[in-house]
């Protein structure tokens, strides 16, 4: 069922979800929190943008021209939707098809930023035969490999242009082996914990194109406070008052 929500206060920005798909999360806040935007950054992609909440929370942070592709049909129509209604049209473009294809649209070196909120899971990992294909396509990587990914972005990328993303803690030596394959140099990395005394499951990465050799590990983000409420660092990602 289509659904009309508030985008976490910011802006009182609306997007448009599908409760039967893949809805955006925490993820999908903190990555355009934490990417590196420049004065002088002019144009920037999100890759799998989903129903674009990365493209609409960066509005907030940058005038420069956001593009958003989006594979799933019924997934970039909610996204075309909540850029409408958000009267965001002039800044926003989005594109239904399968970022492998970005050559139809794009030249290469072409972009200053590009982010991605890809699928975390190996097709055989982890996967529910029940799931819809929606959810599989979002959460598995059937139609796109986080090699895909970094390839993407190298090929992309202007010289010296900025890639970040979110992903599972899990998966970090291998992120950061692609990262190095693609000459993506990793840059600055940021761990996410549920709660204190947890492990991490997820990390921000942020890496530079043919970037010099200096890696910055930022302080740590944690979710929750022990009673399960989140901690006032992200409830100001949210623009909530207390």
């Amino acid at each position: 069922m289509k659904v009309v929500n508030d985008l976490l206060n910011y802006k009182n920005m609306k997007i448009v979800q599908n409760e039967d798909y893949f809805n955006f999360s925490l993820d999908s806040v903190l990555l355009p929190n934490f990417v590196t935007i420049k004065k002088n950054t002019k144009k920037i992609l999100d890759l799998g943008t989903g129903n674009a909440p990365i493209p609409l929370i960066l509005t907030t942070r940058t005038n420069a021209k956001i593009y958003g592709i989006e594979l799933q049909k019924e997934v970039y129509d909610l996204a075309v939707e909540s850029v409408k209604m958000n009267q965001l049209n002039n800044q926003i473009e989005l594109i239904n098809d399968n970022m492998k294809s970005l050559d139809k649209y794009f030249e290469i070196n072409s972009f200053d930023v590009i982010l991605c909120n890809p699928p975390y899971f190996r097709l055989n990992e982890q996967s529910n035969v029940n799931e819809s294909i929606q959810k599989t396509i979002a959460r598995h990587e059937k139609e796109i490999t986080l090699s895909d990914i970094l390839s993407i972005a190298k090929k992309y990328l202007n010289n010296n242009g900025t890639f970040a993303m979110v992903h599972r803690t899990d998966r970090l030596i291998e992120i950061i082996d692609e990262f190095k394959k693609n000459n993506i140099e990793p840059k600055r990395i940021q761990l996410i914990y549920p709660k204190e005394k947890t492990e991490s499951n997820m990390v921000l990465i942020e890496g530079r194109k043919n970037g010099n050799i200096g890696l910055k590990v930022l302080p740590p983000i944690i979710v929750h406070n022990f009673d399960g409420e989140y901690r006032q660092e992200i409830k100001e990602l949210f623009h909530e008052r207390r």
